[in-house]
């Protein structure tokens, strides 16, 4: 590859890491949530998902297969995002014990901003993994956010909520994963 090409490569990269959240942003907030009988798509392998938490703490999915792992898609500037981070912080409280891991990747925002969302929401001990630039959300294939992804304790992802979640959705995807009530 020549590097003129891997050039406009990088750009169209970068440009995609730019517009797509934001583009993907109404159809994610306007797309319905499946009913009952829709047809879900087969499990696939999840994307790696690795690096610095916000906490400085290292954080790695392969090193927590054998758990449910939550992957939430947020920004403090999205308002949907910030409506249903409690829910997502008392799902993480409910069913620790039984294997859920919460996990959220903060897609293109500041430190301080998103600290001081955590505090409002009473999530400070949330795992958050930076994604300043969005190249692992593009990798999850969002396309805006809020977005949610249930990961098995095989490393598969078995559910996709883009938009909202709510706790009816979590109970459904999450309880027979997690053998609770």
């Amino acid at each position: 590859m020549s590097p003129g090409t891997r050039r406009w490569r990088r750009v169209w990269i970068v440009v995609a890491a730019v517009l797509l959240p934001g583009v993907g942003l109404g159809f994610a907030l306007s797309a319905p949530e499946p009913h009952a009988g829709a047809e879900q798509r087969p499990p696939v392998a999840a994307p790696a998902l690795a690096g610095t938490t916000l906490s400085g703490e290292r954080f790695d999915l392969a090193d927590v297969r054998g758990q449910v792992v939550l992957v939430n898609v947020f920004a403090s500037w999205c308002g949907p995002c910030r409506a249903e981070l409690p829910l997502l912080v008392e799902a993480g409280r409910r069913w620790s014990p039984e294997g859920l891991r919460v996990v959220g990747l903060n897609l293109r925002d500041g430190t301080e901003a998103v600290r001081a969302l955590l505090d409002e929401a009473g999530a400070g001990d949330l795992t958050v993994l930076p994604d300043r630039n969005g190249t692992r959300s593009i990798e999850w294939g969002v396309r805006g956010v809020p977005e949610t992804f249930v990961v098995d304790r095989d490393g598969r992802i078995v559910a996709h909520q883009p938009g909202v979640v709510t706790q009816q959705w979590l109970q459904d995807r999450l309880v027979p994963l997690l053998g609770a009530t």
